[in-house]
Parts: structure tokens; C-alpha cells; sequence
């Protein structure tokens, strides 16, 4: 029986994918083989010997102590594209939101009063008015499930859409409409952009590629994050707000600076706050937290590469090891010492950190683990019945 426990409310329709003859929840277990999360701070919290798997319901793992989970043998899935739809739904509102004053001319025409009210709109209303989005230019940094999603729709709307991602993915390319134009330079996008909208992780990386954003786009910008907040500087953003080098800031990630300023659309982190995605990312998580602790599998991992070897009936030898030279050759000459046939195996690697599976004639006993575990190379030994 596996033990685990939620640092946040998780949909009970992912939970009911962990079976109650394998997996036994406890939100008070000291030694826990899997936590599930959300936006839950884990920096600061111990990571036990027990711990096999971090679930994040979710895209972004800033919450979570991705390095320290490696060196502990800990892997940690994400849920990429389940909340992808909710995310896109909510910039195609900001769009809209960013080049009318919608917001404010709401305020001011809930606030009319003395009568004939539609005389009062129909004198006041030229104060809130802005441009229409077709045939402006949107350029969209990062094109994962979320920025091919508002990129298409831009189309659609009659948008020209400008995409940047030097790092696109396979299945992301084949989403994204033949008509989106693909920058090669960042710089292009930000400078061509009516509109600019940002869907990639924060990192050093990101934070580097976006630092010199605000002096190098087009006058009047109107600027869409939906991302993470510490993307941009607060004083460089306010700066351009207020020079009007930014026309407007759309933003899912308020600060206490940012909240009220008059050009700032500040949006209370509703991105995936639907219950269609909160479904989606628990349903996500809890497979890949199952699949991984019953059948040695790793989908979606953000620190350990996809592992997927079709069952074979009888013993998985599942081993999470360094990334080093003889590794293969250490782990299969114990098996032939052992008597024991590999039926099948699998090795991946990502970075310094590799994943081998594999599926074995009979047994491994306790001493032929322990001997595996002893090795200075071997991070974690675990044998599984499938």
C-alpha cells in the first residue's frame, strides 16, 4: 500500500484514478510516497527518504524544489496543456480588454446617476474608446499549448500573428496554423507587436530574453502576461506605462504596486480557475503518479526524461542513476550474476540524470538490490510485480 498526501485541494475526480487498493490517502503521513500539489510552497518544507513522486496539478513548478527533488531521487510531474484552454480563453479576454477601456467605462456607467442615463452614456462614452484587433499584429512569446491556442484564435479574429519559440516542440509546431508567422529574433516581435502576450516559463533564461522587452517594442504596446508576474521589472514596467511606451498591462499576477495603476488591468489569477481545468490537472497528475509508482513509468516529468516500456508480465527492475559512463553495463552484469534474463529495458537520460527500466525473468532478491543500491552511481533501486 502507497501512501499520500495533497498540499491543496485536488479534484476528486483525479483522486478516484489512484486506486484505493494501491494508494491510501493521510495528510498527516510523515513519510509519504507521493504529495500531490497546486500552487503550494514546498522550498521550505523536508523532503522524506519516502518520497518517490512530486504530482504538481498544473504547469509551472516554481513552487517546488525541482534540484533538491533530483538530488533525493525524486521525480516531479507537471500537467502540461490540461489547463491550456481555460489560460487561452482568459487572453482572448484580455485582448479584448486591453484595446477598449471595458473595464473603466463599466465602472463609470455603474456610477451614473440624476437620470437619463442614456444621455450621460451617449456624451461620456468616447472616453473609453480604443481599437479594434483586426488586422493589428499580435506577437506571442512562447508557443507551448497555451500560445499556439491564443495564436490561432488571434487569427481567426483577424489578428497577424507573430510567434517566437526557439525551443517549440514537435506536437506544438504541427498545432500551430500555417498562418502564424514564426520570428527567428526575438527583437522582431517585440518590435513589430501591436500586442504583445508572454506564455513561457520563468527561469534565468526567459528573464534574460525579456529584460531589454520594454526599450525595444513598438510605442503604444499593449502588453498581455498570463505567465508569471516576476517575468518583467515592476519599475521598468510602470516606467513605460507611464511614458506611454505601454498602452495598457494585462496581467494575472497583480502586485501591490501594479494593482492600482490606471493603465494596469489587474486580473486575480483566474487563468486555469475553471472546473474543467482544475479536473483536467488532477486527473493529469494522479495518472502520472500512478503509472509511476505501480508500473516504473515517467510521462511529463520536468527533471527526468519520458521513460515509457510496454509491459511485460512478471518483475520491472525500475533504476534512477546518474548520468556517467558503465552505468548500463554495471546494472546488466549484476543481472547476469543474479541468473537473471533482461526481457526487455529501457534507458533514458536528461541532463546528468538518467532512468532504466527493466523487465526480468524471475525475481531480484533483496542482497542483488542492496548490491545495486551500494553502487555509487545508483540513486534508487525499486522492483515492481507487473
Amino acid at each position: 500500500m502507497y501512501t499520500f498526501k495533497t498540499l491543496n485541494k485536488i479534484a476528486a475526480v483525479g483522486l478516484l484514478r489512484l486506486p484505493a487498493e494501491h494508494f491510501t490517502l493521510d495528510n498527516d503521513a510523515p513519510h509519504p510516497d507521493a504529495i500531490l500539489v497546486r500552487s503550494a510552497g514546498m522550498h521550505d518544507m523536508p523532503l522524506p527518504d519516502s518520497l518517490l513522486c512530486v504530482g504538481r496539478a498544473g504547469a509551472g513548478v516554481n513552487n517546488i524544489p525541482v534540484a533538491a527533488c533530483t538530488e533525493r531521487a525524486v521525480v516531479v510531474f507537471n500537467t502540461p496543456g490540461a489547463n491550456a484552454n481555460a489560460v487561452r480563453e482568459l487572453v482572448l479576454c484580455g485582448l479584448f480588454l486591453s484595446a477598449r477601456d471595458v473595464v473603466g467605462g463599466i465602472e463609470w456607467a455603474k456610477g451614473l446617476t440624476g437620470g437619463d442615463v442614456p444621455k450621460q452614456v451617449e456624451a461620456g462614452k468616447s472616453q473609453f474608446i480604443g481599437p479594434e484587433l483586426k488586422g493589428k499584429t499580435l506577437g506571442v512569446i512562447g508557443l507551448g499549448a497555451i500560445g499556439v491556442g491564443v495564436a490561432n484564435a488571434a487569427h481567426h479574429i483577424g489578428m497577424d500573428v507573430l510567434g517566437f519559440d526557439p525551443y517549440i516542440s514537435i506536437d506544438s509546431a504541427l498545432m500551430l496554423s500555417r498562418n502564424v508567422r514564426h520570428a527567428g529574433d526575438i527583437k522582431q516581435v517585440f518590435a513589430e507587436s501591436d500586442y504583445l502576450t508572454l506564455h513561457v516559463p520563468l527561469n534565468e533564461d526567459t528573464k534574460a530574453n525579456l529584460a531589454d522587452m520594454l526599450r525595444c517594442v513598438k510605442p503604444g504596446v499593449r502588453l498581455l502576461n498570463f505567465s508569471r508576474g516576476e517575468l518583467l521589472d515592476t519599475d521598468a514596467l510602470i516606467g513605460a506605462l507611464d511614458s506611454g511606451v505601454a498602452a495598457r498591462y494585462v496581467t494575472d499576477f497583480p502586485n501591490e504596486r501594479l494593482a492600482g495603476h490606471p493603465k494596469v488591468i489587474p486580473i486575480p489569477h483566474l487563468g486555469a480557475s475553471t472546473p474543467e481545468s482544475e479536473d483536467n490537472c488532477a486527473i493529469m497528475a494522479c495518472d502520472e503518479v500512478r503509472e509511476y509508482i505501480l508500473n516504473g513509468t515517467i510521462r511529463n516529468s520536468v527533471n527526468l526524461p519520458d521513460t515509457v516500456l510496454p509491459y511485460t508480465p512478471g518483475y520491472r527492475l525500475c533504476v534512477l542513476h546518474k548520468n556517467i559512463p558503465n552505468m548500463l553495463s554495471t546494472i546488466s552484469a549484476v543481472m547476469g550474476e543474479a541468473s537473471l534474463n533482461i526481457e526487455n529495458m529501457l534507458s533514458k537520460s536528461k541532463k546528468d540524470i538518467a532512468y532504466t527500466l527493466l523487465d526480468l525473468s524471475g525475481l531480484p532478491k533483496e542482497p542483488l538490490v542492496r548490491r545495486l543500491k551500494e553502487h555509487e552511481g545508483i540513486m534508487r533501486v525499486r522492483v515492481l510485480k507487473i
